[in-house]
């Protein structure tokens, strides 16, 4: 092994240590709230975290597949988020006594 080598394994690992302790925070976030806009904040934030823990390891392992199935993970993520945002806004919609209409273009 390089000193290259080792260097790129020593950061990979530091990588994947601090991606872990931030989902477990992010996770936390999710849980406690302590609205429902931050709770869908923090998993759209765990959804990127994991994005970059599967590219990371991908780096770290030298597997490409890893990258493939980050890259299929970010597009799933991203429509969840829109779902949820879209699905948080006619629920306030409807607490406020507007109707549920849909505008011309969507």
């Amino acid at each position: 092994m390089g000193v290259e080598s080792e260097l790129v394994h020593v950061a990979g690992h530091i990588t994947l240590v601090l991606l872990t302790l931030a989902l477990l925070i992010a996770f936390i976030r999710l849980c406690i709230g302590p609205d429902q806009a931050d709770r869908i904040v923090a998993l759209d934030f765990i959804s990127v975290l994991i994005v970059a823990y599967l590219a990371a390891l991908s780096v770290y392992t030298g597997q490409k597949a890893y990258l493939d199935v980050a890259i299929a993970y970010a597009l799933i993520a991203f429509l969840g988020t829109v779902a949820l945002a879209r699905f948080r806004e006619r629920l306030a919609k409807r607490r406020r006594g507007g109707e549920d209409t849909h505008e011309e273009g969507e």
